[in-house]
Parts: structure tokens; C-alpha cells; sequence
């Protein structure tokens, strides 16, 4: 672990989001959007294609600016070092054209690690996700579900508090799937907070604490994931539920 271990500092959570817009070219693709995430637990970003599910993410991350409102963490999102306490693995990851043990150790280096940090940090990574036999592979050549699990290693490395999941298993069979999800429920006994985009309703059902329902880039209800798959409040949840509301 690096020395200033970054769950030892003050926690970055809740995560408020407030009167969120986001509205590129003048067309408005996410608006009026208001939450909190407490600490703790899995929350499922969930709606139809085109919702702004992803869209949400990479906003709360900071990949995207907002044209209005604001995403605001109860610290700065970083640590005393500086570097992000929140990660993001995406759909199709991105790979670079390097061994397993290289594109950990990239992604490590640019966050400021040291030489001797990066190689404790890697043995760790590779060990957790089963991917110690896969170090010296180039990482392209790897599975679908293997890339996926290195994507998640790399972004558990970096040791944050958060991390934020886009479709993680939309590529993947259903070996590969309940592979990543076994991950992710480990990383939630970790602490480590999840928030995760998924189309997959039976994956939200087994692995949501929290739920957000987004339609036409709106949040048209959020809450506890028991009560919203049990009695949804609105006709767009239900319709959601019930296979009707595609778009």
C-alpha cells in the first residue's frame, strides 16, 4: 500500500449533485438533475437507451463539464498527494499496446506513484483479480471478460473511494459477467463505494443498494433498490420495469 494510504484520509462521500444540466450544441441531453450518494454500497444508474446514464458517470467524474448546476464531493475528490480518490472503468476499456503488468503500472506512474508503490500496488492488484498468470501477456490480446477484470485491477490500484462502473458487463457472457460481479461485491465488502450504469435489470436486482432512474435525461426517481424494484413510483419506473419504456 502507498504510504499515504488514501483511505485513511477524510472520506470524499456523500457525493451531491445539484440542478445537474448538461447541453451540448444547445441540445439538452441531462437536466435538472439533484442526489446524494452516502458512503457504502452499490447504486445502479438505470433507464432506457439514450436516458443520459453514462452521460451521468462521466459528468460526476469529471471527464465532462456541466453547463449548469454542480457535482460537488464533501472534500475536494482529492487526496493530500493530489491524485483523484475516484476511478472509472468503462464499457470497452481502453488498452494499451503493453503487457497486464505495464498498463497497471502506466496507469500507477501517471498518478504519481513511486517505483517501489507501483510494484507493491501491481503484485496486489494482479493477485485480488486472478490475474497474476496474465502479467506478461500482451494486454489486447486478452478476453473480453479478462480485459474487463484488468480494467477494474487498474482502477482499484489507484486506491479510491469511489469507483464508477459504465456498462461493465454488457460485453460478456454470462461466465465473464458473474466474474465481474463476484469482483464487484468484494470490492463493496472492501468499503469502496460503487455506482454503476447498467441496461441488465436481474444485475441490478442482485447487486443494487441504491437506485437512480433516469428518462430522457432526467432523474425521475431514486432510492433504496428494494423499494424501487418492489413499488416503483412513477409510470415511467413501472413501464421500465414491465420491458415497456425502451427509449
Amino acid at each position: 500500500m502507498p504510504v499515504e494510504d488514501m483511505r485513511e484520509a477524510p472520506s470524499i462521500l456523500p457525493l451531491r449533485v445539484a440542478g445537474l444540466g448538461y447541453a451540448p450544441e444547445d441540445r439538452m441531453l441531462l437536466e435538472g438533475i439533484s442526489f446524494e450518494i452516502p458512503r457504502g454500497g452499490i447504486t445502479t444508474v438505470l433507464g432506457p437507451n439514450g436516458a443520459g446514464k453514462s452521460l451521468l458517470l462521466r459528468l460526476c467524474h469529471g471527464l465532462l463539464t456541466p453547463d449548469g448546476g454542480q457535482v460537488r464531493w464533501s472534500r475536494d475528490g482529492g487526496a493530500i498527494t493530489g491524485r483523484k480518490r475516484h476511478a472509472m472503468v468503462f464499457q470497452r476499456p481502453v488498452m494499451l499496446r503493453r503487457s497486464v503488468w505495464a498498463n497497471l503500472d502506466h496507469a500507477l506512474a501517471a498518478a504519481g506513484y513511486s517505483a517501489g508503490m507501483r510494484q507493491e500496488r501491481i503484485s496486489a492488484a494482479l493477485s485480488r483479480f486472478g490475474l497474476a498468470g496474465l502479467a506478461g501477456r500482451p494486454a489486447r490480446l486478452l478476453s473480453g471478460g479478462e480485459q474487463q477484470r484488468l480494467a477494474i485491477a487498474r482502477a482499484w490500484a489507484l486506491d479510491p473511494e469511489v469507483i464508477f462502473l459504465d456498462e461493465p458487463c454488457s460485453q460478456l457472457d454470462p461466465g465473464a459477467t458473474r466474474k465481474i460481479e463476484e469482483m464487484l461485491v468484494a470490492l463493496e465488502g472492501d468499503g469502496v463505494t460503487l455506482i454503476m450504469a447498467t441496461h441488465d435489470l436481474g444485475q441490478a436486482r442482485r447487486l443494487s443498494r441504491h437506485v437512480l432512474f433516469l428518462n430522457r435525461g432526467r432523474l425521475a426517481e431514486s432510492g433504496p433498490a428494494e423499494a424501487f424494484f418492489a413499488a416503483p413510483e412513477t409510470p415511467e419506473a413501472r413501464a421500465f420495469l414491465a420491458g415497456d419504456l425502451l427509449w
